[in-house]
């Protein structure tokens, strides 16, 4: 069996890269895509073996082109990893940290460290990547400048760590999807060793759902979860984009789909709903266990 290939979003450094090593160790070949969009379409082609993207940051919410995605994409979500995210603010060698006068990042990674770039009086400009922010300063040289990502961007790029630790909030964490084609085995969490019949300690299922345009249509399907006494970790909505107004309500919950209970539940909320989606089932993450 040859090298497992993981695409992710941005350059190589980035947290989404971070992500995959924290999961599946140093023994795959990452591919570094452009967009969270390319990484859904690259996996989806056969064009590497799993993609891990962001779905949701503990101080800045849902990363809402991934839950776009969910919804248009054929792949399923098999795993999932919550990574501590620790911002630095990095630059040339010669820099100092009075002489910044712009800060690059993400816009999650620049709202991540809002405190700390207003306390500084300089002026952040968004790019597509944190690591790739590091990586355009070294390119171009870029005086005056500074970028946020993670310190690992400023060792594979050969530059200098400001300062460490300059997101606004300690507890800042970031959850990734581990996605894959139809047929992909649950990944489990690194160091965490299956039950027996392949079911982990604390599992999750991931769906997609819309209900009729009436009054008491969304109450009515929640209320499936509630009188089966299931508990749900994660609920979201996003525009159904062809119809003003109306959304999709994704919803995450404790529980595998292959349970006699679960398998009840999605049949009574099939009956309650204009459109339903299982994403998958997949072993929780430790970092999300409470």
């Amino acid at each position: 069996m040859g090298e497992q290939t993981i695409g992710f979003q941005g350059e190589h450094g980035a947290y989404s890269e971070e992500a995959i090593y924290k999961q599946f160790g140093r023994e795959v070949r990452t591919i570094p895509t452009l967009s969270i969009h390319e990484v859904f379409n690259l996996t989806e082609a056969g064009g590497v073996d799993l993609g891990v993207v962001p779905v949701e940051n503990s101080v800045e919410g849902s990363i809402n082109e991934t839950y776009d995605m969910l919804l248009s994409s054929n792949l399923k979500v098999i795993g999932e990893v919550v990574l501590r995210v620790v911002h630095c603010l990095i630059a040339l060698r010669t820099a100092k940290l009075g002489g910044i006068k712009v800060v690059y990042s993400h816009p999650q990674a620049l709202a991540q460290c809002r405190n700390f770039v207003t306390s500084l009086g300089v002026e952040p400009i968004v790019t597509y990547d944190t690591a790739g922010s590091v990586k355009m300063i070294k390119e171009k040289g870029l005086k005056g400048a500074a970028a946020i990502a993670g310190e690992r961007a400023a060792q594979i790029y050969g530059l200098r760590v400001l300062k460490k630790g300059i997101e606004d909030y300690s507890t800042n964490s970031t959850r990734f999807l581990i996605m894959a084609r139809e047929g992909g085995e649950p990944v489990h969490p690194k160091g965490a060793a299956p039950r027996r019949g392949g079911v982990s300690h604390g599992s999750k299922t991931s769906l997609i759902f819309a209900v009729p345009h009436t009054p008491g249509s969304l109450y009515n399907a929640l209320e499936v979860f509630a009188r089966a006494k299931i508990n749900l970790t994660k609920i979201e909505s996003r525009p159904t984009k062809e119809r003003p107004w109306e959304y999709y309500f994704f919803v995450d919950f404790e529980g595998r789909r292959e349970n006699r209970k679960v398998i009840d539940v999605l049949s009574e909320l099939a009956k309650k709903t204009a459109f339903l989606k299982v994403l998958g089932s997949y072993p929780r993450s430790k970092a999300d266990r409470p």
